[in-house]
């Protein structure tokens, strides 16, 4: 699956700080569970990542 194909899948998502902090975002579809760890400098850049494809998408959905 790429970034463009639509999926019905359901999916939970969770994003807070680790007792080790760490930021995890946590994924759980279906019966898989996806617990990802990120230093705080590593969550900022996908924080500007997410921002700047939000940004991106916003330009696209208005054309």
């Amino acid at each position: 699956m790429g970034i463009n194909k639509q999926s019905d899948l359901e999916t939970n998502l969770q994003i807070g700080p680790t007792d080790q902090g760490m930021v995890r975002i946590f994924v759980v579809a279906g019966d898989a569970e996806i617990p990802m760890d990120f230093n705080p400098e590593e969550a900022e850049e996908i924080a500007h990542e997410l921002q700047a494809a939000a940004t991106a998408a916003r330009s696209l959905k208005t054309k």
